[in-house]
């Protein structure tokens, strides 16, 4: 049996806290192609997150960018350049991901197989 620890602050568990960060449709599989490719631009982001809207995706990286997961580089040119990749803290995250792929791919053969 896995034990709860319990939490003072606005953190019910540290689960919680995990899914603060990145829970929600979208920030693991930001997070995910930040862990592949290094350095993407919001464009190429864009166009690999099938789906996603330019609004959403904008709210994702600001919420990842203010938790300290995402880093953003802008460089002053003409059109405007932004770059997001991950932090080193956003780094930790890759056993945690790797995970979720890991076990993703194993929901899916389960499902395929019913």
């Amino acid at each position: 049996m896995v034990e709860a620890k319990k939490c003072n602050g606005p953190y019910g568990c540290s689960v919680e806290a995990t899914l603060a960060v990145i829970g929600g449709r979208w920030k693991p599989v930001i997070i995910f192609l930040l862990l592949q490719n290094d350095v993407l631009r919001f464009g190429e982001l864009k166009n690999t997150i099938e789906g996603v809207t330019q609004r959403m995706l904008t709210n994702q990286l600001r919420e990842l960018e203010i938790d300290k997961v995402v880093h953003r580089e802008v460089y002053a040119q003409v059109p405007p350049k932004v770059e997001y990749s991950l932090t080193e803290y956003g780094r930790t995250l890759k056993p945690i991901m790797l995970s979720m792929r890991d076990w993703g791919s194993e929901h899916m053969n389960v499902k395929s197989s019913q």
